[in-house]
């Protein structure tokens, strides 16, 4: 399909965008009912004979606009126009003018965004697939530099849609093994230099969270290094991200009637992926390393269970209380490895507990560490959807890591404030000069449902957020 930007032209169907006001607004020869400019709301008034057609997509209150709405509008938009099956269309965004802080470019590139991201369809596994017709969009703007707008906004969509895909993908096709062969292909043209620790040099490198989860698969766990350096004078950016495949549970197997969604576990993984993908086909001038440890975590005999105790290099013991709490396990080793490379900032994301969905439902991450740290994450969520809620470190909370056999046990000794305990776990591996940030966005890998620029699966949330995190450092370094 092809974006362009330009000047109005003949499309097959014509998308308005409409406030809720008490001004009447009427598009072709119809008068918009309130609910017609409902936010979320969509609306398709046909034409006659060959006449063009027109969607009217509502953006409710003025108060309160922001790009996020504009990309939710854009993906209602974007799934309507693939159900009536148009092949052009052109979309008027001047209605968003009236306001100041709401800059043309900025529209163009969320519009995009969220038009990508609401199309996007996860159907390579099925016999018979939904074939869209849809050829053009034009997008109606006097813009002088639009097509770049547009650029920006394909390549955030894809590398989005980078992390929806692999976390869409079933086990049986990628799995640890699999996800190291598919970061060597994929990041081969791009400005990254690859590692992959594994086998011996896991062992060497003293990686022994993940060798310990990963022993009950039949595929050997990793550590994925991806380096993107254009500019090695900046401070050290550390992205570390989650990558347990399949999470059964190891020997305290999960249980229900369906747990493929097991195989969302990866969904910091694919973050970090989707953002260094993002990151290199931009061409920002940026320092960082991305660390992904990978392994599944499986009931074989030869698998790791309750009781077992873990050494780390750096000298912390670690008590296995239930092998279902793997994933601070293998981060640990991400951590320690971050603080050997010299990183002056650390951001871990992961799915790492279902207690912080209980704290914030199903819309919002948390997210831990340095205040300031916390604060600025708080802020570019807000921006680009990708939202997080700053959440406590309190350290009387460590006493419920306690064992008496090791340094600390992997699980609390009770069931409230897991998430918060699951951060203090982390914070031991994190050296204390190093500027860190924990997010735990288990609640958020996924969606249940077609919603804005969602699809039902897996949601992409946290590449975006990495990103404009990376952004905003640049700012903060070149000031």
């Amino acid at each position: 399909m092809l974006i362009t930007v330009g000047s109005e032209r003949t499309t097959e169907a014509t998308i308005h965008l409409c406030w809720k006001t008490s001004e009447p607004i009427v598009i072709a020869g119809v008068e918009l009912k309130p609910h017609m400019r409902e936010r979320g709301a969509a609306h398709l008034l046909y034409g006659r004979g060959t006449e063009s057609h027109h969607l009217v997509i509502g953006l409710g209150e003025v108060a309160g606009i922001s790009y996020e709405i504009l990309r939710n509008a854009a993906g209602v938009a974007a799934r309507t126009v693939q159900k009536e099956g148009f092949q052009t269309v052109a979309v008027h965004l001047e209605a968003l003018n009236i306001i100041e802080e709401i800059k043309e470019n900025e529209n163009i590139t969320s519009w995009t965004e969220g038009w990508l991201l609401g199309s996007y369809q996860f159907d390579r596994y099925k016999s018979k697939k939904k074939v869209f017709p849809l050829e053009k969009l034009h997008i109606i703007s006097t813009s002088t530099d639009g097509e770049v707008a547009v650029q920006k906004g394909i390549i955030r969509a894809e590398g989005t849609m980078l992390a929806r895909d692999l976390c869409n993908e079933p086990p049986n096709i990628l799995h640890p093994e699999s996800l190291v062969e598919f970061v060597e292909t994929h990041f081969a043209e791009l400005p990254v230099d690859i590692h992959i620790y594994r086998e011996e040099e896991l062992v060497k490198q003293q990686m022994n969270g993940l060798l310990t989860v990963g022993q009950g698969s039949s595929y050997k766990p990793a550590m994925i290094e991806l380096s993107y350096a254009t500019d090695p004078k900046q401070p050290l950016i550390v992205l570390v991200g989650k990558g347990i495949t399949f999470d059964m549970g190891g020997m305290n197997v999960k249980s229900g009637r369906d747990i493929s969604d097991a195989r969302f576990d990866m969904g910091g993984a694919c973050a970090v992926l989707g953002a260094m993908d993002i990151i290199s086909r931009s061409g920002i001038q940026a320092n960082i390393t991305a660390l992904i440890a990978t392994a599944d975590n499986m009931p074989d005999s030869r698998a790791f269970v309750p009781s077992t105790v873990i050494t780390y290099p750096n000298g912390l013991t670690v008590q296995v209380g239930n092998t279902d709490a793997e994933g601070r396990l293998v981060l640990a080793d991400a951590l320690l490895l971050a603080n050997r490379l010299g990183a002056k900032e650390v951001v871990d994301i992961c799915t790492l507990t279902g207690n912080v969905g209980e704290a914030l439902g199903l819309g919002i991450a948390g997210v831990w560490g340095d205040q300031s740290f916390v604060e600025e994450f708080a802020s570019i969520g807000e921006q680009n959807g990708d939202r997080v809620w700053p959440m406590p470190l309190i350290d009387e909370y460590e006493e419920l890591l306690h064992s008496d056999y090791a340094d600390m046990n992997n699980m609390s000794s009770i069931p409230y404030g897991g998430a918060i305990v699951a951060a203090l776990f982390l914070r031991r591996f994190v050296d204390p000069s190093i500027r860190w940030a924990h997010i735990d966005m288990a609640n958020t890998v996924q969606s249940k449902s077609d919603k804005g620029y969602y699809t039902a699966g897996a949601t992409g949330y946290g590449t975006r957020l990495l990103v404009d995190f990376v952004l905003s450092r640049q700012e903060e370094f070149f000031k």
